[in-house]
């Protein structure tokens, strides 16, 4: 089939492309589409040159699928437009809370996507989200998950192309004993952190925190109570989480490690070792979601603690977005 990719110059874009091609999905002819300032540009996918197209002139009607890779702006204006002609993945937040439009993870509850129907639109979930629910899922289903605590620990790729750079020249100029001076963060990333992402809300959260809480209760249960802080790390790739879980009933660990182990997406490495556990620098271009630091939470009952470790832009962005498609195919609901 044909498959159009909006925003394919930038971080996801890009990973969409080679998702696509390590995945071999099924593609008769791929469209890269992008701003007028891009169009022009040859990216190459399966060894062929491809010439980025102008969104303004591009015919969405040439296409079954178009992955939007664009950010929020980008999907208001033009994704209710091309859902008419086509079916629209979109990976901005812009779609997310509509209660008319899916929200999937597709390991958590791919049985949602025929609700594609509505308006021929489908949203990828935050990208700390996605990880979170993958490994909950299965917990939830046999313990009901009943409150999250979540910290989650943030690379600076989830704010963009120019933020990673930022953290790049920042440290050059720490370790040259340069004045540091931030342009896409509040304050210096370098060898710091940062507890901000995106804007705060009246009740003290940042949008990032009352993502979280949306996000998983849409796609997960709307009965689980949450709380959350958002922090921005300097770590190009792969975002980290501490959740601390309380559930329903009693749980056995050997049992929630075997469940973990067993479970779609999941791969655990969790031992009680130095090293036995997995960072953001392990987890980059891998498809799974890492789970470790498995442990009972002494101070209250029915609670458990996890670290969870995925590539952001791959997991949480680019690879959801295809297996969103994949699920769509599979399903025979990519026909309109």
């Amino acid at each position: 089939m044909n498959i159009a990719i909006v925003g394919a110059t930038g971080n996801v874009g890009r990973k969409i492309i080679e998702v696509l091609e390590n995945k071999k999905f099924p593609i008769s002819e791929l469209f890269l589409v992008a701003s007028s300032r891009s169009s022009g540009k040859k990216i190459n996918f399966k060894g062929k040159g491809h010439t980025v197209i102008d969104l303004e002139k591009f015919d969405f009607s040439k296409v079954k699928i178009a992955f939007f890779a664009a950010g929020s702006a980008v999907a208001e204006k033009w994704a209710n437009k091309a859902a008419e002609k086509t079916i629209v993945i979109d990976n901005s937040k812009f779609f997310r809370k509509d209660p008319d439009i899916p929200l999937i993870v597709p390991e958590v509850n791919s049985e949602e996507l025929t609700y594609v129907k509505n308006k021929n639109i489908i949203a990828n979930a935050n990208c700390s989200v996605i990880p979170l629910v993958v490994a909950l899922k299965p917990l939830h289903d046999l313990y009901i998950v009943k409150r999250i605590v979540v910290s989650t620990y943030q690379s600076v790729s989830g704010a963009g192309k120019a933020p990673m750079d930022e953290l790049l020249s920042q440290t050059q100029d720490y370790l040259s004993n340069k004045k540091i001076e931030s342009k896409h963060f509040t304050k210096q990333i370098a060898f710091n952190a940062i507890p901000h992402i995106d804007s705060f809300l009246e009740n003290g959260y940042t949008k990032e925190e009352q993502k979280t809480s949306d996000e998983v209760q849409k796609i997960l249960d709307k009965k689980i109570k949450i709380t959350s802080t958002c922090v921005r790390i300097p770590v190009l790739v792969s975002h980290s989480i501490s959740a601390n879980v309380e559930f329903e009933k009693k749980f056995n660990l050997d049992e929630i490690k075997n469940i973990l182990s067993k479970s779609p997406g999941c791969k655990v490495i969790d031992e009680q070792k130095d090293g036995g556990y997995i960072t953001p620098a392990e987890a980059e271009n891998k498809f799974e979601t890492f789970i470790s630091r498995i442990r009972q939470d002494d101070s209250q009952s029915n609670t458990v603690n996890l670290w969870i470790v995925s590539d952001n832009l791959l997991k949480g962005a680019a690879l959801n977005a295809v297996e969103i498609a994949e699920d769509l195919i599979k399903k025979n609901l990519h026909d309109r």
